[in-house]
């Protein structure tokens, strides 16, 4: 029987590549090392919990804390713990190999699996390599890149140009649910699986204007602090004679709704993660990027600013996220649509999952 272990910071990466294992072997075991709840404090499950136990999966949710930002002794405390947690799971359960996709969950798992012996991969999903991967490459025998210039942060022995695995579902139309009865414009609106406060309350403060000019499919995540679904869906209530059939509301977009959306959709506004511009810029998506100002390395400018290169988009700073600009610049773009398109020589990766479980047998499952 073989065993892997999968961890890191982007299930949406990972499910692409369990689907291509699963397809391979019906002898192999997946466990899943993640976070059950996107912060401490939340009730409310993660997606990441919803999509990899839905497959099946065995899940297991690691306290892991954060080794860098800002100076925190809860965070602080956890790492040992996470370290103790990993390695004891890791000796149960006794992988063939680890396969993680960063984040700083998967340091305790890939350092507890060196110390056991158990060889381990790594996938970077951003242009410049984040801090866990940075440090997990001393210890990993392949790093999968998913942009060529990421080579020059790497040991090159290492590195293995693969591109980033993208989910089949946003490519092949599965549903017919989102259905609207007039011809204006339909607006995808997300901030990945948990969601963005900033972005949902911004939105709340426009959504009667916003209806004015277009349909909205709108993705808030389901953080229970600031209870942004109960609000908007509050807030839509009060305008729904008027706007009938024009929002539709979701805590989570989950795969067999994501190629309808994708599809439908005219103008997507979005954080800037890496998984959501690889994907925009394969699917030609005209889109809004509000990048996290916060993120290490300035990352999520740095995912933007590819997505603006290929012609494909505009970057609006979460600094002028005021209802005035955020509307109107909406407003242009949904004028403009047909001047947002690849127009660079922007060439997808291909087989991408099939690549790297490639890798995973040449380390660990050769036949």
């Amino acid at each position: 029987m073989k065993k892997i272990v999968i961890t890191g910071g982007h299930h949406s990466s990972a499910i692409p590549v369990i689907y291509e294992i699963k397809k391979r072997y019906n002898d192999v075991e997946i466990y899943w090392f993640g976070h059950k709840h996107s912060l401490s404090k939340d009730k409310n499950t993660t997606l990441e919990y919803k999509e990899i136990t839905q497959l099946g999966i065995s899940f297991f949710n690691i306290h892991a804390g954060k080794f860098y930002n800002n100076f925190n002794l809860l965070r602080l405390l956890k790492i040992p713990l996470s370290f103790i947690q990993t390695f004891y799971l890791l000796l149960k359960i006794k992988p063939d190999i680890i396969l993680s996709f960063g984040g700083y969950i998967a340091v305790p798992v890939v350092i507890s699996g060196k110390i056991l012996h158990i060889p381990s991969v790594t996938h970077e999903q951003t242009v410049v390599i984040g801090y866990a991967n940075k440090l997990i490459s001393f210890f990993v025998k392949k790093i999968f890149i998913s942009w060529p210039q990421s080579e020059k942060y790497l040991p090159k022995e290492k590195v293995v140009y693969t591109g980033l695995p993208l989910r089949p579902e946003i490519f092949n139309v599965q549903s017919e649910y989102y259905r609207f009865d007039n011809k204006l414009p339909i607006i995808y609106i997300t901030a990945g699986k948990s969601g963005s406060h900033k972005i949902n309350d911004a939105v709340y403060k426009i959504l009667d204007d916003l209806l004015d000019i277009g349909n909205v499919i709108h993705q808030c995540g389901d953080y229970s602090r600031y209870n942004d679904y109960q609000l908007l869906n509050e807030k839509y209530s009060h305008i729904a004679k008027i706007h009938k059939g024009k929002y539709y509301l979701e805590k989570f977009i989950f795969s067999d709704h994501i190629g309808e959306v994708f599809k439908k959709s005219n103008l997507i506004i979005s954080r800037s993660g890496a998984h959501i511009c690889y994907e925009l810029i394969n699917l030609n998506k005209p889109c809004m990027l509000i990048p996290i100002p916060w993120v290490s390395h300035n990352e999520q400018y740095l995912n933007a600013n590819q997505v603006l290169e290929s012609g494909l988009g505009e970057i609006f700073d979460e600094e002028n996220l005021n209802s005035t600009l955020f509307l109107e610049t909406i407003r242009k773009m949904l004028i403009n649509l047909d001047k947002y398109y690849v127009k660079n020589n922007f060439v997808p990766a291909y087989n991408v999952a099939e690549k790297i479980v490639n890798e995973i047998e040449n380390i660990s499952w050769k036949k």
